[in-house]
């Protein structure tokens, strides 16, 4: 249950981001509302539906959610997409959408005063049960995977009224 309200946390931040709401706007659609309205999130909102996690992210939560547009999923190896999507690789997409949600609202002031508080690095445990390592570079906020892949934030704190959404430019990979 909590797979499928991560995955609409996430398609809800798309949604936003790409709508260009305004604060008060964002606020009354959760995650998942604010993703299907986004051109930039599409083929988040589609994983998110085959991996039958718009329940759970519609869920009251709240959730952090690190959100990876269209062209963040394009730069995966070509294929994997449409294997990801496939009924057979259920559990593979609920753990990948699940590894970019994290349990709590953490807007950006929270997520750099973590960091600055763990002296430059903030580990964040994800809903699928690893990790997240969030980290400054300059003023940019940067996550690190478990395998070691680097993302950069790109539009922060689009409030939902279950969590809130960073955009990121990069798919995260678990263990």
């Amino acid at each position: 249950m909590k797979t499928k309200k991560i995955l609409s946390l996430v398609i809800l931040g798309f949604a936003f981001f790409a709508t260009g709401n305004t604060f008060a706007q964002k606020a009354t659609q959760n995650i998942v509302g604010v993703a299907v309205g986004s051109p930039n999130h599409t083929t988040l909102v589609a994983a998110v539906k085959a991996a039958d996690l718009v329940e759970t992210l519609s869920s009251k939560g709240p959730f952090t959610v690190f959100a990876p547009t269209n062209e963040a999923f394009n730069k995966l190896p070509k294929g994997t997409i449409e294997s990801l999507l496939k009924p057979e690789n259920l559990k593979t997409l609920q753990g990948i959408l699940t590894y970019h949600v994290v349990a709590g609202k953490l807007d950006s002031k929270a997520v750099v005063a973590a960091i600055k508080a763990g002296k430059g690095k903030a580990v964040l445990t994800t809903v699928q049960g690893g990790t997240l390592t969030a980290s400054l570079k300059g003023s940019n906020v940067i996550i690190t995977d478990d395998r070691g892949g680097v993302s950069s934030i790109t539009a922060v704190d689009l409030d939902a009224s279950n969590g809130i959404i960073h955009v990121i430019d990069g798919v995260l990979m678990h263990k």
